[in-house]
C-alpha cells in the first residue's frame, strides 16, 4: 500500500517489543508469585518449629517443679507460671482421666484414654500437631500413680499471621508487577530501539541508498556485530553497484564501437569499394575482425555468468601441467616475432595436477596475456611452474607499472576496470581475471598477486599434485624467448 506517494510495508507478526514487555512481565510476575509461595511455606514451617522449640523449653524448666512436688496446689502453680510465661496450656491429669491439679475439677478421660494407647504403642513423648493446636505429651509417675503432662499452644495466632503475611505478598505482587511491566516496557524499548534504527537503514540500502552508515558501538557486542557486518555489506554493495555501472558503460562501449565499424565499412562495400576487390576484401576483414571481438566479448560474459552459476563444472582428470604451460605460452610466440616481445619460461618438468584441463588452459591463457597487456616498455614477461610442497606454482611475472595497494583487492573482481594506461596487444574483454577467479574458486585452488607500484606484478596460482601422479623430475628447465613449441 502507498501513503503519501510512499510505500508503506504493512508489518506482519508480533513486535519485538511487545514480546519483549511481555516476557520481562511474566517473568516478574513468576518471580513474585514463587516468592509469595515460598514465603508462605517458610513462614509456616518457621512458625511450627519456634512453636516446638517453646514447648521443648517450657518442658525443660517443668523438670524440676515434676521433680520435686510438695503438694499439688504448689505443683499446679508452678507449672502454670511456666506455661503462661510462653504462651501455653498445662494439663496433668492421671490414667483415669482426673486432673492432678486440685484447683482443676475437669475430667480427661478421652485425653487419657489416646495417650494412654500412644503409651502402649511407645510413641510417647511426642509432638502432637493438630487442627488449631500443636502440642507435646508424655507419660510419667506422680505420686506413685501413671499421668500424662500435656503442652498445648492454639495456633489462631499462625492463622493470622498468614492473612497478614497473604495479604502483605499480594500488595508486594500488585506493586511488583506493575514495576515490572513499566521497567520491562522500557527496557524492551531500550533494545529494539537500535534494532528499528537498523531496520530503518536497511529499507534505505534497499533502496539504493548507499549513503548512510551501520557502523556504531552499541550496548551490546551482538548489535555492533550486526552493524558491523551491514557495513561491511553496504560496502560492497555500493562498491558493486558501481563496478556494475563501470561494466555496463564499458561492455556498451565495447559492443557499440565494433557495431559501428561493422556498419560503416558494410555501408562502405556496398557504396564505394563493392567493385574494387582489394577494397572490399579489406573491409570485409574488418568485418570480420569487429565480429571476432563480438564474439570474444560475448562468449566471456557468459563464460562468466556460467562460473558464478556453477554450469561449467567439466570432469576433473589428471594431466601433465608442465606441457601445458609450454603449450600456452607458445601461443605467444607469435609476438615475440611481430611485436618483440620476451616470453621467459622457467618450467619444471613432470608437474601434473588433476583438474578441468579446458578450464586450467583458460586460466593459464589469462593470465599470461594479462601480463602480456600490462608489462613494461622492455615487452618482457616471465612464466615459472615449480614444486611448492605437495603443489605445483605458476607464476606468470611482468615489468609493468603495478598495482596500487587500494586496488589490489578489486582487481579479481567481474566489474573491475584499472585506472592504468596500457596497450593491448592481446585481444580481450576486459574479464579475463574475473574469469580466472571463477575457475581456481571451483578447483579450490590458492591464488594471489604480488605487486608493487613501479615494479611490476606476479600473479600466481597453485594446483596440487595428485597422490598418483607421475614421478616428477626435479630438475628445473630455464627458456628464454617463444617458449617450448
Amino acid at each position: 500500500m502507498r501513503e503519501g506517494g510512499k510505500e508503506q510495508r504493512v508489518r506482519t507478526g508480533r513486535s519485538l517489543n511487545l514480546i519483549l514487555w511481555f516476557a520481562f512481565s511474566a517473568f516478574a510476575l513468576l518471580v513474585v508469585v514463587l516468592v509469595m509461595l515460598v514465603q508462605n511455606a517458610l513462614v509456616m514451617r518457621q512458625y511450627r518449629e519456634n512453636t516446638l522449640g517453646l514447648l521443648s523449653d517450657a518442658r525443660g524448666r517443668m523438670e524440676t517443679a515434676l521433680s520435686d512436688v510438695p503438694n499439688a496446689y504448689v505443683l499446679g502453680r508452678q507449672l502454670t507460671d511456666i506455661a503462661n510465661d510462653y504462651g501455653l496450656s498445662v494439663y496433668l491429669f492421671f490414667d483415669n482421666g482426673t486432673s492432678a491439679f486440685d484447683f482443676d475439677d475437669a475430667t480427661y478421660s478421652e485425653l487419657a484414654a489416646m495417650l494412654g494407647g500412644y503409651k502402649e504403642e511407645g510413641k510417647l513423648p511426642a509432638y502432637l500437631i493438630s487442627q488449631g493446636y500443636i502440642s507435646y505429651a508424655e507419660a510419667l509417675s506422680l505420686q506413685g500413680r501413671s499421668a500424662f503432662l500435656l503442652l498445648t499452644v492454639a495456633t489462631g495466632q499462625y492463622g493470622e499471621l498468614t492473612a497478614a503475611v497473604t495479604w502483605l505478598s499480594v500488595i508486594t505482587a500488585l506493586v511488583g508487577v506493575v514495576l515490572a511491566f513499566v521497567a520491562s516496557g522500557f527496557v524492551a524499548a531500550i533494545i529494539t530501539r537500535p534494532v528499528t534504527e537498523v531496520t530503518a537503514r536497511a529499507k534505505e540500502l534497499a533502496r539504493g541508498n548507499y549513503d548512510l552508515h551501520f557502523k556504531r558501538n552499541y550496548f551490546c557486542a551482538e548489535l555492533t556485530e550486526l552493524s558491523d557486518a551491514l557495513e561491511y555489506a553496504r560496502s560492497e554493495i555500493s562498491k558493486a553497484d558501481t563496478m556494475q555501472k563501470e561494466l555496463i558503460a564499458n561492455v556498451s562501449h565495447d559492443f557499440k564501437t565494433p557495431l559501428t565499424m561493422i556498419k560503416a565499412y558494410a555501408s562502405m562495400i556496398r557504396e564505394i569499394s563493392g567493385e574494387d576487390k582489394t577494397k572490399r576484401d579489406a573491409n570485409a576483414q574488418v568485418i570480420i575482425d569487429e565480429c571476432d571481438r563480438l564474439t570474444l566479448l560475448v562468449g566471456d560474459l557468459l563464460d562468466l555468468s556460467r562460473l558464478r552459476a556453477g554450469m561449467t563444472a567439466g570432469e576433473k582428470a589428471v594431466f601433465n601441467l608442465s606441457e601445458e604451460v609450454y603449450r600456452v605460452a607458445g601461443r605467444f610466440s607469435y609476438l615475440c616475432e611481430t611485436e618483440g616481445y620476451t616470453i621467459e619460461t622457467q618450467i619444471e618438468d613432470e608437474l601434473y595436477t588433476r583438474a578441468d584441463r579446458d578450464r586450467i588452459d583458460q586460466v593459464l591463457y589469462n593470465l599470461i596475456g594479462n601480463a602480456v597487456n600490462y608489462t613494461g616498455e622492455d615487452k618482457r614477461v616471465r612464466v615459472k611452474l615449480y614444486r611448492k610442497g605437495k603443489n605445483a606454482r605458476f607464476e606468470v611475472i611482468d615489468t609493468g607499472k603495478g598495482i596500487p595497494p587500494e586496488e589490489v583487492d578489486t582487481i579479481w573482481d567481474r566489474y573491475y576496470r584499472t585506472r592504468r594506461s596500457h596497450k593491448r596487444p592481446v585481444n580481450g574483454s576486459g574479464l579475463g581475471l574475473s574469469i580466472v577467479k571463477s575457475i581456481l574458486m571451483q578447483h579450490d585452488c590458492p591464488f594471489g598477486v604480488i605487486s608493487e607500484v613501479g615494479k611490476g606484478s606476479c600473479f600466481w596460482a597453485e594446483f596440487a599434485l595428485p597422490a598418483d601422479d607421475a614421478p616428477a623430475n626435479t630438475a628445473r628447465e630455464t627458456r628464454a624467448g617463444e617458449g617450448r613449441k
